[in-house]
């Protein structure tokens, strides 16, 4: 089992397989009937498995790494910045680009009112320009510093040191963002929508 488990891609290729049988199993009949419908559910698997991604490793770093790195001698730091939060961050802005490219997705013909907190469409407004505003930290003000602050981007120290202050600061924006986000995300399909 190990041998097999023991690769990620493994571990992906027969989560997605399964995934199939569940689909199948459950609505395999109802496949081709109702191809929009099918293509929606689709978006939002994908809009909320690479959300998890990406809240989960936000979360990872504001409450693990962040707070751990303090207490790690000095010796073993460059393994978590030379071959963990490169990975981690690899995966944390794509699964925001995720995120946010099938959340539009889904939004479909209701953009326009979403995104003008339209009748009905306040709740989930809301919650989408939180999440852009999200996106846009991770892409253009987080990614960016952090690629100076881990030496991806050759630097000095002093401007190290501002970058990783920088990411951090706005990685804290997204984690005070992620709380009213979330709830807007889930309330406008569950509690209804204003």
């Amino acid at each position: 089992m190990a041998n097999i488990l023991g690769k990620l891609s493994n571990a992906i290729l027969i989560g997605v397989a399964l995934l199939a049988v569940v689909i199948f199993g459950f609505h395999g009949g109802t496949l081709s009937s109702d191809a929009a419908l099918w293509s929606n559910g689709f978006l939002r698997v994908v809009h909320v498995w690479a959300g998890i991604l990406w809240i989960g490793l936000l979360y990872y770093f504001n409450f693990v790494q962040i707070p751990t790195m303090p207490a790690v001698p000095a010796e073993l730091k460059p393994a978590v910045s030379k071959y963990i939060a490169p990975k981690a961050l690899l995966f944390f802005r794509h699964g925001a680009l995720l995120t946010l490219i099938a959340g539009l997705g889904l939004s479909g013909g209701n953009l326009v009112a979403s995104l003008t907190f339209g009748e009905g469409y306040r709740v989930i407004g809301l919650g989408m320009w939180l999440g852009i505003i999200m996106a846009f930290n991770v892409w253009f003000l987080i990614w960016p510093n952090q690629k100076i602050a881990l030496g991806i981007v050759e630097a000095d120290a002093a401007a190290k040191a501002k970058s990783a202050t920088t990411a951090m600061i706005f990685s804290r924006i997204n984690t005070i963002l992620s709380f009213p986000m979330l709830y807007c995300m889930i309330a406008h399909g569950h509690i209804g929508a204003l």
